[in-house]
């Protein structure tokens, strides 16, 4: 089964680890930095090594995020940053090939040991299975 594995970050998360600390986040030192590439680039390492990785990359901070919708007149509308500083989005991502949800589960459990600065306190991991297809999205109720 593929699993999509989020790990969340607010504004004030990619603002504390470019060093501006807030009530919602410490400041993140060069060497908190360090460490935290380095165990995400472990993590990286060993799916890749074990068969289990197709993809992974971290994502922009909140502010660079575009919200496009359809307006009353079906015009798109486009919207900058539309997030709060503290709303919690996707910060980056793996998508996993696991054999049982038992083992997608105790990746995320891993990922949740990140280092990080004194203070720091975590966002969940979030685990999405991937559907190969949209009769499963639809409940099996859609056939060919």
């Amino acid at each position: 089964m593929r699993y999509l594995v989020m790990v969340q970050g607010s504004q004030a998360d990619y603002d504390a680890m470019n060093g501006r600390a807030s009530a919602h986040s410490p400041a993140w030192s060069e060497e908190d930095l360090r460490a935290m590439f380095a165990f995400m680039g472990k993590i990286g390492e060993d799916l890749a090594a074990s068969g289990e990785l197709i993809d992974a990359n971290g994502l922009a901070e909140p502010a660079q995020t575009l919200w496009v919708s359809s307006g009353p007149d079906g015009v798109p509308v486009i919207t900058d940053d539309p997030y709060g500083e503290t709303t919690p989005l996707p910060a980056g991502y793996w998508v996993l090939d696991c054999a049982t949800p038992e083992r997608v589960t105790e990746i995320a459990a891993r990922i949740t040991h990140c280092p990080g600065p004194e203070g720091l306190t975590g966002h969940p991991v979030v685990i999405r299975p991937i559907l190969d297809s949209g009769a499963e999205a639809a409940g099996g109720r859609v056939t060919s």
